[in-house]
């Protein structure tokens, strides 16, 4: 099960600063789609004449897309190569992009961004990509870099939203930069993804894939469309009901399937549950602390007695960039330590530095330089377990399943988000104070506070997953990253590096 030596096409040789580069700036586009629009809901709620509930759909739509077409576009690149799977994404993108930009229908925007919605694959298939053609000494600081533009390219979404649309200007401006870097993610793409045989072999599970796509759309629906239907309505009730039932069938689909899309013992192996439920609490703590930050800031101090009263370029230049700056410097940082002290050490330590931010931001706001240093804290720790997770996932699963089990996860921290952005704007909503027309200062100690918990939940998985590899100790291997054998717990096991010699 480890991982084989990079191919060697005559005429193809890799070069790996370059293709780094080239993976690096898709999976950019990824999050910088993502994150843009979330600064100006109430713009296109303005400018296209719509409810708060429908504008909601921009965010909606895409996330769905993304939850259907992830797994399938995963295993597509493990069975057919994931050069030719990334090149039609990238199109598919920037057809979705120019679209949103043309349009001023939002039924148009919504086809567009579901289209957008592709792009949530980019970094599965990346990933699948580095694990083929660089050797073991490259991979973690690689993997380490394309996995930290998540992050860093979600604060340049918010910044470029907030230099275009600062003054109320055009909600489709900051679409451009998305296409601008679609295109050229598209040009890198064609000329310096190398073509090999695929890694693997039978067919995509088409019906699995529609099964569990239909599963996460009712699963996600409700989480993202909770507030504006209320918790407590049949629909949000139905849909997760039904989400459950068809997720339950969708596992004894898989067992019954002779070429499953995933195969169950994956999922419910702890080396993958590890870094799946990492990913998931990562999510949450992320758009936490965007949201939190955000709002926080921009509110005018005269009426509240908090906030620093920041525009909206401020408040992403000033109290965001700070954090996405570290997180490019750190992430060769971050992939250097994986290799050398293992992906759950690290990920421990990336998750301590996230709750001391969070209970920073909690307790400690009352200035502006303590936000910036709260944000950075925990931007940092995104960063680093952005480092650690794809390492854990490709140290468990088989080469030819690395696109669709590192799909899983980039499914996870989707869910993540949601449920973050979800619970962020639920206790901010619930603070609201009538007198100022201002939510409470309470509420964003709330919204802190579970950043804190999320990340604690890191912590505590990380630990779990080590304390089970110091348990193990009968028979040795060869560590895929490092080159170093490794004590599992049964001869022949693969387990994820813990750092634990």
């Amino acid at each position: 099960m480890s991982r084989s030596s990079p191919s060697s096409t005559p005429g193809t040789a890799v070069r790996p600063g370059l293709l780094v580069l080239a993976l690096a700036l898709g999976v950019t586009t990824l999050s910088l789609l993502q994150s843009l629009v979330v600064p100006v809901l109430g713009t296109i709620e303005d400018q296209l004449d719509v409810s708060p509930g429908a504008a909601g759909w921009v965010l909606t739509a895409n996330l769905l897309a993304a939850a259907v077409l992830t797994p399938a576009l995963g295993r597509l690149g493990d069975l057919r190569g994931e050069r030719p799977v990334i090149l039609g994404i990238l199109v598919a993108v920037a057809l979705g992009t120019l679209l949103a930009i043309v349009t001023t229908s939002l039924p148009l925007l919504l086809v567009g961004r579901i289209l957008q919605g592709a792009s949530y694959g980019l970094f599965p298939l990346s990933i699948s990509v580095l694990r083929r053609e660089l050797p073991a000494a490259r991979l973690s600081v690689a993997m380490s870099i394309v996995s930290s533009t998540l992050a860093v390219g979600g604060v340049a979404g918010l910044v470029a939203t907030g230099l275009l649309v600062g003054d109320g200007g055009d909600y489709r401006r900051p679409f451009w930069i998305g296409l601008g870097v679609t295109l050229a993610s598209l040009v890198l793409a064609y000329r310096l993804l190398p073509d090999r045989p695929s890694s693997g072999s039978g067919r995509v599970d088409w019906w699995g894939a529609l099964v569990l796509g239909a599963g996460l759309v009712l699963l996600l629906l409700p989480v993202s469309q909770g507030n504006a239907w209320g918790w407590a309505s049949p629909g949000v009730v139905g849909c997760l009901a039904g989400s459950v039932l068809v997720l339950a069938g969708w596992v004894v689909l898989q067992r019954r399937t002779a070429q499953p899309l995933l195969r169950p013992a994956m999922l419910a192996d702890r080396r993958t549950i590890v870094p799946n439920v990492a990913g998931l609490m990562t999510g949450i703590a992320l758009f936490a602390s965007f949201l939190a930050v955000l709002q926080y800031v921009q509110t005018p101090p005269g009426a509240t007695g908090y906030g620093f009263g920041a525009s909206v370029l401020e408040a992403s230049v000033l109290y965001l960039v700070p954090g996405g700056v570290v997180g490019i410097a750190v992430a060769p940082v971050a992939g250097k330590v994986v290799t050398r002290l293992g992906a759950l050490p690290t990920l421990l330590a990336g998750a301590a530095t996230g709750v001391a931010g969070f209970l920073l931001l909690a307790f400690l706001r009352g200035e502006p330089w303590l936000v910036v240093v709260a944000g950075v804290l925990t931007q940092l720790s995104v960063t680093v377990a952005y480092a650690a997770l794809p390492a854990l996932v490709v140290q468990a699963v088989h080469e030819d399943e690395t696109g669709v089990a590192n799909a899983v996860n980039s499914i996870a921290r989707a869910v993540g988000q949601a449920l973050g952005s979800t619970v962020a704007v639920t206790l901010i909503a619930a603070g609201h104070d009538p007198a100022t027309g201002f939510p409470r200062d309470g509420a964003y100690t709330g919204v802190a506070l579970i950043g804190a918990l999320a990340t604690l939940a890191v912590m505590a998985v990380a630990v779990v997953g080590m304390v089970a590899d110091r348990r193990g100790g009968a028979g040795r291997r060869t560590d895929p990253l490092t080159g170093v054998e490794e004590a599992t717990a049964r001869a022949g096991e693969w387990s994820p590096v813990s750092g634990i010699r």
